[in-house]
């Protein structure tokens, strides 16, 4: 059985990560109430990001993480898997944006920078450094496709139906080809940043992994 002061260390890594989320949140509204006053943006659209829709992901799972540990629970194995799924997404996200598409669009500054270098960041450190995971098991590493997969293919149909794609580099007037580069470059990003951090879960972390009753 864990100790009160390694409780009391989850608790406040608890706490750390429902304020982180509920803060992404409140930067994502803010980023959407500055679009619509830049010009008007639909919810569709503005979630049409995979930045967008993976820092809302992210902040969800986030604060569900947290609620579990203040509660006392274990943390499932599921909740586990979604996190991994979108600390790898996450990872793309920094990843692809300060390599392709550095700048901060359409987005206030600040919010361009919050949600493709800081909060990453912080997740990415979250899930290094603390300890209170298991191990993803490497035969569910396949999980990290099902979700960009999907988004891809909303965002193609929507390029080849409304015209409306978020990121230049998946406009279908490139040619098939640009496009099928493009799309084999980002799953092989997210197969790559899904295996490190597979392979981070079983690191043992700076806090709580040795206190942590399983």
């Amino acid at each position: 059985m864990a100790s009160n002061s390694h409780r009391m260390t989850a608790r406040r890594f608890a706490v750390v990560r429902i304020t982180a989320g509920l803060l992404i949140i409140a930067v994502l509204g803010y980023g959407y109430g500055a679009q619509v006053e830049a010009g008007g943006s639909s919810p569709f659209d503005y979630f049409g990001y995979f930045t967008n829709q993976t820092n809302l992901l992210a902040s969800v799972v986030l604060i569900i993480t947290g609620t579990v540990v203040l509660t006392g629970r274990r943390i499932p194995v599921w909740l586990s898997n979604v996190r991994g799924v979108a600390t790898t997404c996450l990872l793309v996200v920094a990843v692809i944006y300060n390599l392709l598409i550095p700048g901060a669009g359409s987005a206030p500054p600040v919010v361009s920078a919050i949600l493709h270098i800081a909060f990453p960041l912080v997740v990415a450190l979250d899930w290094l450094l603390v300890g209170d995971r298991r191990p993803l098991a490497w035969p569910r590493l396949w999980l990290v496709v099902p979700y960009p997969l999907l988004w891809l293919l909303v965002v193609l149909v929507r390029g080849v139906t409304d015209g409306w794609v978020p990121y230049g580099f998946l406009l279908p007037e490139r040619g098939l080809v640009s496009l099928g580069v493009h799309v084999v470059a980002l799953l092989g990003t997210l197969l790559a940043a899904g295996a490190l951090v597979w392979a981070a879960s079983r690191s043992p972390g700076l806090w709580l992994r040795a206190h942590v009753d399983w």
